[in-house]
């Protein structure tokens, strides 16, 4: 290439194609920017389980199940269900609770032996005190099974913690009540948990 051509092709390069990169990115660097950002960045929790499938190997109560992949010295991760709160089965010290077989078999029904996909909020711990992984379980036909519970009067909308679905949890549970759907049918006030009545002074009165 003739010395005059090869200055030319550089000269174009900083006057043409330099700019265009300068004003492109300042124009739409963020949106490349953030999702390289938040992937680099993003927990060994969010890389392994965020977005994708597992099967449900076990449901322990309405609200807690196991998928099958290992977590630690487990063979196993225990997947504590993000925003939402069923009544007790199997408690040390609480015992059964009012309704709690029916949210356990409903968990059951809807999602045992299936394909879920586990979503992580971007709001709160990852993890509980117990090492659960807190999350959303989407069940094969769209729906996730924390919503499901809570429109369906199996649980409650967990007040305590808050996540990017808080207020609509509670809508729901709110809804559940006006319709008297599932626990709320035959539920006294003694039958709700503790955390519930301090939080929701005018339940069920």
């Amino acid at each position: 290439m003739r010395r005059t051509t090869r200055n030319a092709v550089v000269a174009l390069f900083f006057f043409l194609v330099v700019p265009a990169v300068i004003v492109l990115d300042r124009q739409f660097g963020d949106c490349l920017r953030k999702p390289i950002e938040r992937a680099s960045s993003a927990s060994p929790d969010r890389q392994k389980y965020h977005g994708r499938a597992f099967t449900v190997r076990e449901v322990i109560d309405g609200d807690t199940l196991d998928i099958d992949i290992s977590d630690g010295d487990s063979p196993y991760t225990r997947i504590r269900l993000l925003g939402v709160d069923t009544p007790e089965t199997k408690h040390p010290t609480i015992g059964k609770m009012y309704y709690g077989p029916e949210a356990a078999d409903f968990s059951a029904q809807t999602a045992f032996g299936r394909r879920v996909t586990i979503l992580l909020d971007t709001i709160g711990d990852e993890r509980d005190r117990y090492g659960r992984l807190l999350a959303y379980v989407v069940v094969p036909d769209g729906r996730v099974l924390n919503e499901e519970l809570i429109r369906h009067g199996f649980g409650y909308a967990y007040l305590s913690f808050p996540h990017s679905g808080s207020a609509r949890y509670e809508t729901l549970m709110d809804h559940a009540i006006q319709s008297q759907t599932g626990l709320w049918s035959g539920a006294a006030r003694d039958d709700l948990p503790k955390w519930l009545r301090q939080k929701r002074p005018d339940l069920l009165r």
